[in-house]
């Protein structure tokens, strides 16, 4: 695996190689950013990683230096799983200037995780398109377990008439269902234990709608209820049109099930497509 940090040896080391499918990550690569490079080979000829925690991305509060730094196992994980180049670009290279460009989304910002991570939509629209614009790839891959991410870009990509396939990786999970994220590294051992009932709610919430239950608000709410009954501090449950992630009512549209909930200092994310 080739590593490059400038932006001009990327662009050179990724000349006539083919078809450039990417997969851009903040690093502290689990079975999860894995399972998207080995599907990536799949799609193109040259698979191009990416390491880079996006200062934009996060809030005044948020956990920008706290969040684990695992440079040297990463490169690791990438070789073993066949990446060819990796592009671990320094805040110089990809913020030479103060950035005072952004790329905006639109209202699908402002809800769910937005609502909650005022800005955060922007930071990663932004920091996807300057990534885009070194990379240059024909694909991309983005983890479904970052669903509304993965619409935001989707949809970035296809209003600016960017010629990049977007294609979304199924969640990853443990044997227990929780999710796998890098974030799961914060959790203590109880909260370990008590994690994996986000999902098993998102599945009862699934199970339901599938059997004729249509009542979306009141699901919601016992969700949240139990959740928070059992010491987590709830954001949203909502179940939502997969398509744009408005609020849904009694129609036969693709639904997900979305959440975010805090267990101790942990915000965790899940969804469920129905």
């Amino acid at each position: 695996m080739h590593i490059h940090s400038r932006i001009a040896d990327l662009r050179g080391a990724l000349a006539k190689r083919g078809r450039i499918v990417f997969v851009p990550t903040m690093g502290n690569l689990h079975a999860g950013h894995i399972s998207l490079m080995e599907q990536a080979r799949a799609h193109g000829d040259t698979v191009v990683a990416s390491i880079f925690v996006n200062r934009l991305q996060f809030g005044p509060n948020e956990d920008f230096d706290k969040y684990p730094r695992t440079f040297q196992a990463d490169c690791d994980k990438l070789t073993a799983a066949g990446v060819d180049v990796l592009f671990a670009p320094t805040e110089a290279d990809l913020y030479p200037e103060p950035q005072e460009y952004f790329v905006e989304p639109p209202g699908i910002q402002n809800i769910l995780d937005g609502e909650f991570r005022p800005g955060h939509f922007r930071g990663v629209a932004t920091v996807v398109t300057k990534l885009f614009n070194c990379v240059q790839p024909q694909a991309a891959l983005f983890g479904k377990k970052d669903y509304q991410q993965l619409m935001v870009i989707r949809n970035m990509t296809r209003q600016l008439l960017l010629p990049i396939d977007i294609i979304g990786g199924e969640t990853v999970r443990a044997d227990d269902g929780l999710a796998l994220s890098s974030r799961n590294g914060y959790l203590s051992a109880d909260e370990r234990a008590e994690a994996p009932r986000l999902y098993r709610l998102l599945n009862e919430i699934r199970d339901a709608i599938r059997n004729g239950n249509r009542d979306f608000a009141a699901l919601e709410q016992a969700a949240i209820a139990e959740l928070n009954a059992k010491g987590w501090t709830t954001d949203y449950i909502a179940i939502r049109r997969q398509h744009d992630l408005s609020p849904t009512g009694d129609d036969k549209q693709a639904l997900v099930i979305l959440a975010a909930s805090r267990l101790g200092k942990t915000r965790l994310i899940d969804n469920l497509e129905i």
